[in-house]
């Protein structure tokens, strides 16, 4: 069951480590320029050469990513976006249940392996920043563990609203600033940190989503390491860590986690 959680005081968050890029280098209310040109160009070369290099084998979609689809039935006739779709397990597990797919992704390796797997999928390569769709076309926009990595969340935000149905909600899965081993300097940030991860706190993701006129309905944890793949991911020695913080995060707060999913929608 998904619970309201009272929010924490924001805190100050380092900025982005991508070439020392700062939003002000990749501006979203003008032409782009050479450099944010160069450094979507580098980005996308990562996630298709590195992140996404074996998108060619169709992953399983996890038990988590199935029952949190379950959660926000019925999809029968719903048109879903998912932006930063990667190879679209995500989309598979919705399209399970009847909603209509369309995905974003900067990576076309991924996207690939995404139209392999779900024919069905309307699928377009290209950044967050600036979505090929026209005004008010989707029921329920998602964007899950990729904000963080756009080189202007609050422009790729924009977008979603901007494409969004009135009535549309939104999906939005989040790392926290103050997640615990983070705090104790135990984890310093995924591995797509190597081209840009930017983290907040929970009042600052918060405050972002209100700023592009979202209202944040619900929060809940993200436990998807409670499984055995996760565990077992990685080199042998840190898989007892990685058992310990599963055990852990069940029973951490909210403000200690290291992903947290917000439910939205439009502000009334």
């Amino acid at each position: 069951m998904v619970r309201f959680s009272r929010l924490t005081e924001p805190k100050r968050v380092a900025g982005p480590k991508f070439f020392m890029a700062t939003n002000d280098d990749v501006g979203s209310d003008e032409a782009m320029t050479e450099k944010e040109r160069l450094l979507r160009g580098a980005i996308r070369d990562y996630y298709d050469r590195v992140y996404h290099r074996d998108a060619g084998f169709e992953a399983k979609i996890s038990h988590h990513l199935r029952r949190l689809a379950w959660h926000f039935q019925p999809w029968q006739g719903k048109r879903l976006l998912d932006v930063g779709c990667g190879s679209g397990t995500w989309l598979r597990a919705t399209a399970d249940l009847g909603a209509i797919p369309t995905g974003v992704d900067i990576s076309q390796v991924a996207l690939d392996a995404c139209k392999r797997a779900l024919l069905s999928a309307d699928l377009h390569c290209g950044p967050a920043e600036s979505l090929p769709f026209t005004e008010a076309q989707f029921d329920f926009v998602s964007c899950l563990g990729a904000i963080e990595h756009f080189l202007n969340p609050q422009a790729a935000l924009r977008e979603m609203v901007r494409v969004a149905k009135p009535n549309a909600v939104f999906l939005l899965l989040v790392p926290n600033a103050d997640f615990l081993p983070r705090r104790f300097g135990m984890y310093s940030g995924t591995e797509q940190i190597a081209v840009h991860e930017e983290i907040r706190s929970l009042r600052g993701w918060q405050m972002l989503f209100e700023s592009v006129g979202l209202q944040v309905h619900r929060r809940w944890k993200d436990l998807h390491v409670l499984s055995f793949s996760w565990i077992m991911q990685g080199a042998w020695y840190l898989r007892p860590i990685r058992l310990a913080q599963a055990m852990a995060l069940p029973f951490w707060p909210l403000s200690w986690q290291y992903q947290v999913y917000h439910f939205c929608s439009f502000k009334e």
